[in-house]
């Protein structure tokens, strides 16, 4: 059972609806959906904001208001604010990729708040200590400070990975056994030859560069009968028509 509906992105005093709008966007590709807003400060409308949002609108229009943080995250069992400075009070922060399993786990019984700050000067000293967990995105030193967006996207991120969800795609076709390569290697090289390629004398250096070639990448059943597939076209058209002459027939590494 899924634990992101525990989790709930908390944004204090956002000034731009378009940062809003790109964080529910951010929030939906990685499954989450609740956002509290605390006393946010928009200076240009919402038009922008439900732009950016794309077929995220939902989360921006269900988004709940508050006046202050400890009413935002009043029913959390786990705090988690943001920042890029350092201080006194900020020397335990830890990075999202690092604290995420604790948070989901965490999230297994209670809920939790991933609380970011303003645009122009983040959360204040006051806010911070209303947190449990202080993460910092890992970013060049030359410049530290993330958009507010492109924050909740990796925290996010992390979670969403956190908690198992994605499965990688997998080749529907099996890979290949190493009696299809021979086969395929024996194919080609007859077709090399029937089309004038390479010659006898030099066909067993030239094949060993097809030989790198083919196994620099996983070989599957379905790309075995592809190359098998072009070797037999290539043999059959050869034998149709006549051939160009080819001028010194070379691969990489051939004196």
């Amino acid at each position: 059972m899924s634990v992101l509906p525990n989790i709930k992105v908390v944004l204090v005093e956002p000034l731009y609806s378009g940062n809003v709008g790109s964080a529910c966007r951010a929030m939906a590709n990685m499954g989450l959906k609740n956002l509290t807003l605390v006393a946010p400060k928009i200076v240009d409308g919402w038009e922008e904001g439900e732009r950016l949002a794309c077929h995220a609108k939902n989360i921006l229009e269900q988004r709940q208001t508050v006046q202050t943080l400890p009413e935002a995250v009043a029913d959390c069992a786990a705090v988690v604010g943001t920042t890029a400075r350092l201080g006194l009070y900020r020397q335990h922060v830890r990075m999202p990729r690092e604290v995420a399993p604790e948070l989901v786990r965490i999230a297994a019984n209670g809920n939790v708040a991933l609380v970011f700050g303003r645009e122009d000067k983040g959360l204040s000293n006051e806010e911070v200590s209303f947190c449990t967990h202080l993460v910092r995105i890992p970013t060049a030193d030359t410049y530290v400070s993330l958009n507010l967006a492109q924050a909740v996207m990796v925290c996010s991120y992390e979670l969403f990975l956190a908690c198992d969800h994605y499965e990688e795609p997998q080749e529907k076709s099996a890979l290949a056994p190493a009696a299809h390569r021979i086969k395929l290697m024996e194919m080609w090289r007859l077709m090399l030859l029937k089309i004038g390629y390479m010659n006898d004398e030099k066909a067993d250096h030239m094949m060993q560069g097809f030989q790198r070639i083919f196994t620099r990448g996983a070989v599957t059943e379905d790309d075995i009968h592809i190359l098998m597939g072009v070797a037999r076209q290539v043999g059959w058209a050869a034998g149709k028509q006549a051939l160009p002459p080819r001028e010194n027939p070379t691969l990489p590494g051939n004196p």
